[in-house]
């Protein structure tokens, strides 16, 4: 199964512009509320229709402006599951399953009862939707899409308002359906873990535009983007500006750096909370005399918030987050943390653009 999405729609002053193909994988859309995440699926799914543009599904077209096809929805064969997981209310889970099943009615009864016992329903086949735990209208919204056979299943933040515990047990039964599905996948998130434990590559969205399509694990390493890293969870970004003798000056943090690797049209850099390390006394570059302001007590770990020493800068972006385990804390607070010192390894120090769209940099 293939899928290939070249696309843009206008809704008031938002602007949708994506294009990517994906395979027979699990592929995450990654990005903020209101970034046009599930606009995309609907567009997909044939419930938007995008001003112009091509989209073709395993060699179908569902979708081209030029050739003024616009396939229906009901043709499109996309298994779709909605944040609200959109049960009929009027009918029963038994019902609800029987819906999307092509075939005469012995045939949509006899596949219905097979879906109740594989997704953990019988027993709850004559309920309402209203009468079942998040957990099970969830079950029963994947039965009915995959009972339907779609050709992709399509994922639009399924976790949304669940507490933890029910969270991470039905994240693991949807990995086995995703798994046993075998097709493509669209899984759309905010949630970077989430995104990350259950797919294999990763686009990232920002305000309508893809600025970095890459394998999760190089993304994670390495994001190229001021909108890829902050969405992987970096919470150190400054400004930089490039130096002749080939260092940067993070005009947040208020010092010099020197990076292994380095973008000529990088505008930001960003170091994860948890690279840092305590400096040596010869330390050669890259060394901040630490002003602490606050230390936060997590439950596994202590986030230790500081500037540097004499930084005029102000804002949120002059703050840097330290973040290391209790037993490390103890130890630094046990050697008098009040001059606490701390480098950035160049080789964690991460360059980064800003980019409006995939492919177009914007020095920031």
């Amino acid at each position: 199964m293939a899928l290939s999405v070249d696309i843009e729609k206008r809704l008031g002053a938002f602007r949708l512009c994506v294009s990517f193909e994906a395979g027979d994988e699990a592929f995450g859309l990654l990005g903020a509320s209101g970034c046009g995440k599930s606009m995309t699926l609907k567009c997909i799914a044939g419930i938007e229709r995008p001003d112009r543009g091509r989209i073709v599904l395993d060699g179908r077209v569902l979708f081209d402006s030029a050739g003024h096809i616009d396939m229906p929805v009901r043709k499109r064969r996309v298994g779709y599951l909605f944040q609200d997981y959109a049960l009929f209310p009027n009918m029963t889970v038994f019902d609800n399953l029987c819906c999307g099943i092509p075939g005469n009615r012995r045939e949509r009864r006899r596949k219905a009862g097979e879906y109740l016992e594989r997704f953990y329903l019988t027993g709850l086949e004559e309920h309402y939707p209203w009468q079942l735990s998040g957990g099970q209208r969830q079950r029963a919204a994947l039965a009915r899409m995959l009972a339907a056979k779609p050709d992709i299943l399509m994922l639009d933040e399924p976790f949304t308002a669940l507490d933890n515990d029910l969270k991470w047990q039905l994240e693991r039964e949807l990995m086995d359906v995703i798994s046993r599905f075998g097709g493509t996948t669209l899984f759309v998130s905010h949630d970077r873990n989430e995104a990350y434990r259950l797919t294999e590559r990763i686009a990232v969205m920002e305000a309508g535009a893809l600025v970095e399509v890459r394998d999760k694990r190089e993304l994670f390493a390495g994001p190229r983007t001021l909108a890829a890293a902050l969405l992987t969870g970096c919470k150190n970004v400054t400004r930089i500006e490039r130096r002749a003798d080939g260092r940067f000056f993070a005009a947040d943090w208020g010092i010099f750096l020197k990076a292994e690797r380095g973008m000529e049209t990088a505008g930001y850099a960003g170091f994860r909370a948890h690279y840092f390390e305590p400096a040596v006394e010869d330390a050669p570059e890259n060394v901040l005399e630490c002003e602490i302001l606050r230390v936060v007590e997590d439950t596994f770990s202590v986030i230790v918030l500081f500037r540097q020493k004499g930084n005029p800068a102000a804002g949120d972006r002059s703050l840097l987050r330290y973040e290391l385990s209790k037993e490390a804390w103890s130890r630094l607070e046990g050697q008098g943390c009040q001059t606490l010192r701390l480098r950035i390894p160049p080789e964690k120090l991460m360059l980064l653009e800003r980019r409006d769209a995939l492919g177009t940099g914007n020095e920031g």
